[in-house]
């Protein structure tokens, strides 16, 4: 089992690193959110989670243990393989993740694709519990909305393109602050552009 790689970022694709351990150049799959936090050449750690079927071994690659942990819980519940996991871990960070399934916001939950209602149900049901003993603060990402339909509108069209919730409602916010009348199409071009340049 690969626990962690530690080496030199050798490629970054949208849906996976390649990061030289030892001579060798592994392949990791991570989220928007690992990856955004990668720059070619230079040295990273990540901690990861290999996953063995009868033809293949995948690596899956996280900043942090947490999120680890939580691709490994998601998989306990029936139905949630490694890809979906991965999909919820790129529209939930984990603090938002763990406050959904604790709070039982199947709303937010039914923002990745691939999890509808009875996936989302299904998932709080089997973790509710195991999630509870992290504890939740009172302002949860998953359940910080921007309130109005445009913003709304924003937030669900960046969460499509891969973005983290927390991430896409953030700038969707800072871009509905700068300017108030601003229609859909304004203010998602706005939007990713803002998230190009944090990138």
């Amino acid at each position: 089992m690969i626990a962690s790689v530690r080496g030199e970022v050798l490629e970054i694709a949208l849906d996976h690193v390649v990061v030289e351990s030892g001579g060798i150049g592994y392949r990791v799959n991570a989220t928007p959110t690992t990856l955004a936090t990668l720059r070619r050449g230079n040295e990273t750690r990540l901690v990861t989670a290999m996953i063995v079927r009868e033809d293949s071994m995948t690596l899956y690659g996280f900043a942090e243990p947490e999120a680890r942990d939580l691709f490994g819980l998601l998989q306990t519940v029936s139905g949630v393989g490694p890809r979906l996991a991965m999909a919820t871990l790129a529209v939930l960070e984990p603090t938002a993740l763990r406050a959904a399934l604790a709070e039982g916001n199947t709303a937010a939950l039914t923002r990745v694709p691939g999890i509808g209602k009875r996936g989302a149900e299904r998932m709080i049901v089997e973790l509710r519990d195991k999630v509870a003993a992290y504890g939740v603060g009172e302002e949860s990402p998953a359940l910080s909305a921007v309130p109005s339909p445009v913003g709304e509108q924003v937030v669900e069209a960046l969460v499509g393109l891969g973005f983290p919730l927390k991430q896409a409602e953030q700038s969707a916010d800072a871009v509905l602050k700068a300017d108030p009348a601003a229609d859909t199409s304004t203010a998602l071009r706005a939007a990713l552009s803002a998230l190009g340049k944090s990138r």
